[in-house]
């Protein structure tokens, strides 16, 4: 007659049977786990440059300055396939201190269909949602035209946004923390629609350039809205801008370049907080050459910028101009991680301000 044994009796499992238990656990969880795409990537970027700086009037000097224009960590996760997080620093030079510059929660179902909710850039002009890694100009928001809307850091905004590619046209709309401009509680409504004509862009940010990895004809447009605090003022404050970008890849293997921007910012944000309204726009031209010298290739770049300020503080604040020139000479390793650059800036002012000029060189890594 068959009889448990006391193990048996007590509920316990005899070692051979755990251990085939165990076994065909495994070996169903296993490959379900493997099976589960959940990435973590980290990585980090650097800019840092040598500056000489001189006024046109010779009492003021010149100023040299080696400096860290930037470093940052950049870390994304996936918690399932359509649920994504971001979390990038930015390191501030001016109190040696490591701040956020993203934290974001992402669900991204579709192409089509994206939510992004916390700190990231907001929906705007191209120049901001490139950034200072991703521009093609060393200096690219010196010309109080580019990515003048309003900020909390960094160009970015605490808020919610919706974005969609579909096939060449790239839509995004959302609302963002209001208080962020001149204590005002109300928030701030933001869109942005881009029609790519040739090669498409996907995703949410963008690129200055893509260094002839794309032949590119793209317009986009921005508008940003928010209701005025100060009930003596009729209407809402209004940021809008107009931004176009042409690359072609040559039959020489060159590549040509050519970007602008047209910018309006009426009490909202703007460069100078002093004036209630700025205009402005940017050419941009640039031609990589298709010989390798070295580790990489040379590119000649031209810009120049023009931006108006009115509407001063007070009745005895003149308007005036702003012009800005830059030339940049660069050495492309591998496109945008690893490239350096030498320029030369001049911005030349009507009134208000005194005319500046620089010369430098930086030095940009990402990995």
């Amino acid at each position: 007659m068959f009889r448990r044994s006391v193990h048996q009796e007590k509920g316990f499992i005899p070692k051979r049977c755990a251990l085939a238990l165990v076994t065909g656990i495994l070996a169903i969880a296993l490959p379900a786990f493997a099976q589960t795409p959940m990435p973590v990537t980290v990585g980090a970027g650097l800019q840092t440059s040598f500056v000489h700086s001189g006024r046109t009037t010779p009492t003021d000097g010149s100023i040299d300055r080696f400096l860290i224009n930037s470093a940052r960590i950049y870390l994304n996760g996936s918690a399932t396939p359509e649920i994504k997080f971001m979390f990038n620093t930015e390191y501030d030079g001016s109190n040696n201190k490591i701040g956020v510059l993203d934290a974001v929660a992402r669900y991204e179902p579709s192409a089509h269909f994206n939510i992004w909710m916390g700190r990231f850039l907001p929906p705007s002009d191209r120049a901001n949602l490139y950034g200072p890694y991703y521009s093609h100009s060393w200096n690219s928001y010196i010309d109080s035209v580019q990515d003048g809307y309003p900020t909390m850091a960094t160009g970015r905004d605490t808020g919610i946004t919706y974005w969609g590619d579909y096939g060449k046209v790239k839509v995004s709309a959302g609302a963002f923390d209001g208080p962020t401009t001149n204590g005002n509680e109300k928030v701030i409504l933001a869109g942005r629609i881009q029609v790519d004509f040739w090669d498409k862009e996907a995703g949410y940010y963008l690129n200055g350039n893509y260094y002839g990895a794309k032949n590119l004809l793209a317009i986009g447009g921005a508008f940003q809205s928010q209701a005025s605090g100060d009930h003596s003022l009729q209407g809402n404050n209004t940021a809008a801008t107009a931004d176009f970008l042409m690359e072609k890849k040559m039959s020489n293997e060159g590549v040509v370049t050519v970007e602008s921007e047209f910018s309006y910012y009426d009490r909202l944000g703007g460069w100078d907080s002093s004036y209630g309204l700025s205009r402005g726009y940017y050419v941009l031209a640039s031609y990589l050459f298709p010989q390798q010298v070295g580790m990489g290739k040379i590119e000649i770049l031209g810009k120049f910028g023009e931006a108006r300020f009115d509407k001063g503080a007070t009745i005895f604040d003149p308007h005036y101009t702003q012009k800005t020139s830059e030339v940049n000479l660069n050495y492309v390793i591998k496109e945008f991680n690893a490239r350096v650059m030498t320029f030369y800036t001049n911005r030349k002012y009507s009134a208000v301000r005194p005319d500046l000029w620089q010369v430098g060189v930086g030095l940009q890594i990402q990995m």
